[in-house]
């Protein structure tokens, strides 16, 4: 995992920047990282700001403390109740928007997860591209026993879990551990408590040796792809997206570069070109 820090403006988060990696932390561990609007409002300025950073190849979520995200804040759920439908609807706006910016990320995201990650902390993985668990994490979709239904994380959850999946833990909101979380594929995979940084940079190793700008395609792809019909128009469409990174600058160096036997230029470990000064 990153470790060196780097200056920060957020009251609710922390971000740690290296080897083209950063890690967003959520650091609210007294009330288990549950979120507010300051939170989101963060969350979503960090992710946004993070997609022009060049020099960031791959995000990781975390938190601080014993849980990875225990949903929302009960002091913001007690100012809700006083709200009215427009507020409460503009208020949803911003969560929506929070989690759409971490799935829209161009660049890959991964959840480190430990403890529990219950409500809006499940929206929070399931909105990453990897979710990696500690074995002792534990998963709940609370909402109903709260009167509340779990809205606008749904669309992240239920691409993870699937339909049979969501109609059970939509409806029982019965806690379940990572074993199972795995199982339905809200994460793909589990480590020991001692082991996860170790499997989350195992992951991350891979991530920064691809070309972003295939990872950023590729993410795209998955959106355009899942769901449609085999027809013409998807066929057609598939063909234009490989034609078009044939052509890349990133497509024509990959493959110069494997039929070279070197690293790609995009490369951690990538020699510079020859004649080229050190540091400049």
């Amino acid at each position: 995992m990153a470790r060196s820090k780097t200056p920060t403006r957020y009251e609710t988060l922390e971000i740690e920047k290296a080897h083209g990696v950063a890690v967003v932390w959520m650091n609210r561990p007294d009330v288990r990282n549950a979120f507010n609007e300051t939170m989101i409002a963060e969350m979503t300025a960090a992710f946004r700001a993070l997609d022009k950073d060049p020099e960031v190849r791959a995000v990781v979520l975390a938190g601080r403390g014993p849980a990875f995200c225990a949903g929302a804040d009960l002091n913001w759920m007690k100012k809700m109740a006083g709200f009215s439908f427009a507020q409460n609807r503009r208020d949803a706006l911003g969560m929506a928007d929070m989690l759409a910016a971490i799935h829209g990320l161009s660049k890959p995201t991964v959840a480190r997860v430990h403890g529990p990650a219950f409500a809006g902390g499940m929206g929070l993985l399931s909105a990453c591209d990897i979710a990696v668990a500690s074995q002792e994490a534990e998963f709940c979709l609370s909402e109903v026993k709260l009167g509340l239904v779990p809205a606008t994380i749904s669309p992240y959850v239920l691409a993870a879990i699937g339909v049979r999946a969501a109609h059970r833990y939509f409806l029982t909101a019965e806690r379940f551990p990572a074993a199972e979380a795995y199982r339905i594929g809200l994460v793909q995979e589990i480590a020991l408590s001692a082991e996860l940084d170790t499997k989350v940079n195992e992951i991350l190793g891979h991530l920064v040796q691809a070309s972003p700008s295939a990872l950023a395609d590729s993410k795209g792809l998955i959106g355009s792809v899942a769901g449609k019909p085999i027809d013409r128009k998807l066929i057609g469409d598939t063909a234009t997206r490989i034609a078009r990174a044939r052509a890349s600058v990133d497509g024509k160096e990959g493959v110069r570069a494997f039929l070279e036997k070197r690293k790609p230029a995009w490369h951690p470990e990538a020699k510079p070109p020859r004649g080229a000064k050190a540091g400049g």
